[in-house]
């Protein structure tokens, strides 16, 4: 009987890699994968560039008299980003539906929970690969672009540098997240990248618009990305709508949501 058990935990071991590696093989040799993970990077650098240049300390008394969240302002870009890995992240799953081949992977692997948290992890490695690349190259050419306009600029190590840092990634990751969940709630390619590019765009706008200052900063800590992207912010937290971690809170409920009314319409429904 031991020896059986052992057997079983063996090829359950064996079965949850070679799903890993199946969903790793197939998302790696789509082009589009790369060229999304590159428009992730590219955009997020891109545009913490363009804020950061187009600062000018000359419109205060002296540079050090600023008070620009000048991290936060070297990641505007995230903002950018999250879209590319949410088309991603939708295409992952979605595309499979659209191909039909969905049937084939999951005739070779009936545990369909099992196939859903295999396209996160390898979804979410990926986009924290990517989400190091953009964030890392964010920080550093806008703090030697403010760096020589004259600005303060805290040390890359500085803790509340580290948390925007770090925390920026992890944002990358569960938006990725909430929009593989999507995907695998609608199965439509089309229907998930509307519903996931309204979440963390058009509804942080509606939000912003409500006229009641109250209703408008309740909104705002119940949106996905204007609570998540709290998480930048290393100055003037006490006038945010919510803290950074708690921003990241929200998100990862999202996130965590998402996967699992994901979960239930993919086990519930024929392929």
């Amino acid at each position: 009987m031991r020896a059986r058990q052992g057997g079983t935990r063996v090829l359950g071991g064996e079965c949850r890699l070679g799903t890993l590696h199946a969903e790793w093989t197939k998302l790696r040799t789509l082009r589009s994968t790369w060229w999304l993970l590159l428009a992730a990077v590219a955009l997020t650098v891109a545009a913490g560039v363009v804020t950061t240049a187009a600062l000018d300390a000359g419109d205060c008394p002296v540079p050090a008299a600023c008070h620009e969240d000048t991290v936060e302002l070297s990641l505007t870009g995230v903002w950018l980003g999250q879209g590319a890995v949410l088309v991603l992240a939708v295409l992952a799953m979605s595309g499979e539906y659209g191909t039909g081949t969905i049937r084939t992977t999951l005739a070779a692997q009936p545990g369909r929970v099992r196939v859903l948290a295999a396209k996160a992890v390898v979804v979410g490695a990926l986009t924290v690969a990517a989400g190091c690349a953009g964030v890392l190259g964010s920080v550093v050419a806008g703090r030697e672009l403010l760096a020589a306009d004259g600005f303060a600029v805290p040390g890359l190590t500085e803790g509340a540098t580290l948390r925007a840092g770090f925390g920026s990634v992890l944002y990358l990751a569960l938006a990725a997240l909430v929009g593989l969940g999507t995907a695998a709630a609608l199965r439509d390619t089309a229907a998930a990248t509307t519903c996931a590019l309204f979440l963390f765009y058009a509804l942080p706008v509606l939000s912003g618009l409500l006229a009641d200052p109250d209703w408008r900063e309740r909104a705002e800590e119940l949106t996905p990305s204007t609570a998540g992207l709290a998480i930048r912010s290393t100055i003037g937290l006490d006038r945010l709508p919510i803290g950074p971690w708690a921003g990241i809170g929200v998100l990862g409920a999202y996130a965590a949501g998402a996967l699992l009314v994901g979960a239930l319409v993919l086990r519930s429904r024929d392929a």
